[in-house]
């Protein structure tokens, strides 16, 4: 399966990140895959579209990057 095959999935991943800012637990459950074939958390954290970010000694939570942000607006 090529990377464009998980486009698609990725976008969706971002979309609902960049809804709210995610618990990190909520977030890995909800996207998280044993499928090799299926890399849609790991391909959004390399490409940036995503991150997890700890603000104020508060709990990770997973938030959508400008990168991101770019890609839902088409850019």
């Amino acid at each position: 399966m090529s990377h464009t095959d998980i486009s698609g999935l990725v976008r969706d991943l971002v979309a609902w990140v960049a809804k709210e800012p995610r618990p990190y637990v909520e977030a890995i459950e909800a996207w998280r895959t044993s499928c090799p074939r299926l890399p849609v958390w790991e391909e959004a954290m390399e490409r940036g579209l995503i991150a997890c970010v700890r603000r104020g000694g508060g709990a990770l939570r997973v938030e959508v990057t400008a990168a991101g942000r770019a890609l839902l607006n088409g850019g």
